[in-house]
């Protein structure tokens, strides 16, 4: 249990620290691809992935696309973070679980249970409450946690995609998506760099670290969790989604003050509902 509560604070803490960035002026961007260097470096030290694996019948063709979506919903879920607050951000990240089914049944085949049905009747409804505005707020940018959720639904189908295709070590395509990411972030900071005159911040190798750092933490935790209930998957799945929603909101409303409405609040209930009907079927 233990590893599993330190995924979820790592998890929730990526998105503390983007949320304090913003007060510093720190460019996401910057943020990001120092994140993709210590993500390498954490990789290749606790995982020593055998590189000499990779040859020509590698899923190039999923590996490349993760790593470019990767770094592009990394930078939708700063900038949803900076519009749209804490709370909002890692339901919408959670929620990417109703379109991984979805995918999951038009892509794979993959049957549908009176279970799975449920938590889609739970899951839509959730979306459109947690995405809701107050009234008051004239800088709804809605548009930014829906293509976190889109987007980490996507990623979901990719990564399902190499567990299907490929007998590749998790390690070593995490190795390779984390190497495509980084390059990905090169030429955007490069572009930024030359075209938009931003400026290199040097504060932004201290919160890229810590993003780093907590983000391989997220992952590495994860997959020790999974280890520790091989017997029981399902708990890991429920644990980290609804303990990712439950904290970020805690700490997005107490700590940041962030605004939610009576809307909002049921919204988030409706989303852990669905997540418990998603965690029910998969252990049927």
């Amino acid at each position: 249990m233990l590893f599993l509560i330190l995924s979820v604070i790592c998890s929730v803490t990526v998105g503390v620290i983007f949320k304090l960035a913003r007060r510093y002026q720190v460019s996401a961007t910057q943020i990001v691809a120092y994140n993709y260097v210590f993500a390498l470096f954490f990789c290749y030290f606790f995982f020593s992935p055998d590189l000499n694996a990779l040859d020509a019948s590698s899923p190039w063709g999923i590996l490349i696309p993760l790593g470019i979506l990767l770094p592009v919903v990394f930078l939708f879920l700063a900038t949803s973070i900076k519009y749209m607050g804490i709370v909002k951000t890692d339901a919408a990240q959670r929620l990417s679980l109703i379109f991984s089914i979805l995918g999951a049944w038009l892509f794979f085949g993959e049957q549908f249970s009176t279970l799975k049905l449920t938590a889609l009747l739970f899951g839509f409804p959730a979306i459109l409450l947690i995405l809701n505005k107050p009234a008051e707020n004239k800088e709804n940018k809605w548009i930014y946690p829906a293509l976190v959720l889109l987007g980490f639904g996507v990623i979901d189908l990719l990564f399902k995609q190499i567990a299907l295709t490929s007998s590749l070590p998790f390690t070593i395509s995490l190795f390779v998506i984390f190497s495509v990411a980084l390059v990905i972030m090169i030429f955007f900071n490069v572009y930024e760099i030359l075209f938009r005159k931003t400026k290199i911040d040097f504060k932004s190798i201290i919160f890229g670290g810590l993003v780093g750092i907590f983000n391989f933490g997220n992952i590495l935790f994860y997959l020790k969790a999974h280890q520790a209930f091989a017997q029981n998957p399902s708990t890991v799945f429920a644990g980290m989604n609804m303990g990712v929603i439950m904290i970020g909101s805690l700490v997005g409303v107490f700590v940041f003050k962030e605004k939610v409405t009576k809307l909002n609040i049921v919204g988030l209930c409706l989303a852990l509902l669905a997540i418990v009907f998603i965690v029910a079927s998969q252990s049927n």
